[in-house]
Parts: C-alpha cells; sequence; structure tokens
C-alpha cells in the first residue's frame, strides 16, 4: 500500500474511533504552500504541551492534599489545546476530569487521568505516523 493510501487509512480510522473530530479537517484547511508545515507544528506542540500536562497532573496527583483548583487549570488547558486541534477522545476525557475536579474527588481525577493518558497517547502515536507518512507523500526522508 502506498503511503498516501495509508495516510488516508490512518486518517479514516482517526475519524471512526473519535480520536479526531472535523475540527481537525478546520486545520488541515489553514495549510498552503506559504504554510506547508503548519499541521505538522501544530501537532508537535500539541503532543509536547499534552505530555508536559500529563506530568504536571501526575505530580499534582501524588500529593497528599491535591490542589484541585492547579489540576483543573491544567486540565482545562488540555481541554482547550485538545478542542483546538480536534483531539475528541481526550477533549471528551477532560470534559469529565473537570467533573471529578469539581467534586474534588481524588480518586475521580487519578482514574480518568488513566483514561486522559491511554487516548492521548494513542493519538500522539497516530500522528508520529501520520507526520512520517506525510514525509514519505511529500519526498522528504525520514526523519529520525
Amino acid at each position: 500500500m502506498s503511503a498516501a493510501n495509508q495516510l488516508a487509512a490512518l486518517f479514516s480510522n482517526m475519524y471512526a474511533t473519535g480520536l479526531l473530530d472535523d475540527q481537525f479537517q478546520q486545520l488541515q484547511m489553514l495549510q498552503n504552500a506559504s504554510t506547508p508545515d503548519f499541521v505538522s507544528e501544530v501537532v508537535t506542540l500539541f503532543c509536547q504541551d499534552g505530555e508536559r500536562i500529563i506530568g504536571e497532573l501526575a505530580k499534582l496527583l501524588e500529593k497528599p492534599n491535591v490542589d484541585f483548583d492547579r489540576v483543573d487549570a491544567f486540565v482545562h488547558q488540555l481541554k482547550g489545546s485538545s478542542a483546538s486541534i480536534g483531539a475528541q477522545k481526550v477533549k471528551n476525557t477532560c470534559i469529565q476530569f473537570r467533573e471529578s475536579c469539581q467534586q474534588k474527588s481524588k480518586d475521580g481525577c487519578l482514574k480518568t487521568l488513566e483514561t486522559v493518558k491511554i487516548n492521548f497517547y494513542d493519538l500522539r502515536d497516530k500522528f508520529q505516523t501520520m507526520l512520517q507518512l506525510q514525509r514519505q507523500v511529500n519526498g522528504c526522508p525520514p526523519s529520525k
């Protein structure tokens, strides 16, 4: 299967499983000849920020006295960036996470953090595959 066909199948799967929503298509439409790396830059920043936020959340939830306001602020930030890029599953899990924060439920937050991690890292892995396939389609050598 060609890289272009693999890329199309990957996108189809990401939409069908709810990882992405229509917002990602809107993001892709912003890319043009003057900004050929726009989507890859936004995806890379999203992945870096998401990993940082998940790390912060894990640290905050390890503490005996959880600062739920700080946890909620980080979850709100992840929810916003997820919504902006079209990361539907991550965004929806963040909505549940915020409910646990509002209830001041440490157990609920820890359980939801695990779901956020699963959804985020699944998306991140697929984004990395997407970027590799796009480089192949565009005739660029694979990055290391």
